[in-house]
């Protein structure tokens, strides 16, 4: 949820959120929707587009470790 706000803070503008929700796969009238959305950034980092774009696998693409993976690898030692 954080790593999905801090995406969306960074994305200032609603033409820049969408374009970006667009490169992620997500379909264009329901990016503009949430492009659009006047909710804080922690609310809209919570929407389901948002949580679809980006989910665990796109995550790990990224570089980041979900906490149940860092939980079983410190258990695992």
């Amino acid at each position: 949820h954080r790593i999905r706000c801090i995406y969306w803070k960074q994305w200032k503008k609603v033409k820049t959120r969408f374009s970006n929700l667009k490169k992620l796969d997500v379909e264009e009238e329901k990016a503009w929707i949430c492009a659009n959305m006047r909710n804080g950034n922690w609310y809209c980092s919570g929407y389901f587009v948002l949580q679809t774009a980006f989910n665990n696998k796109r995550l790990r693409e990224l570089g980041y470790i979900t906490l149940t993976e860092q939980y079983l690898k410190i258990c695992e030692n």
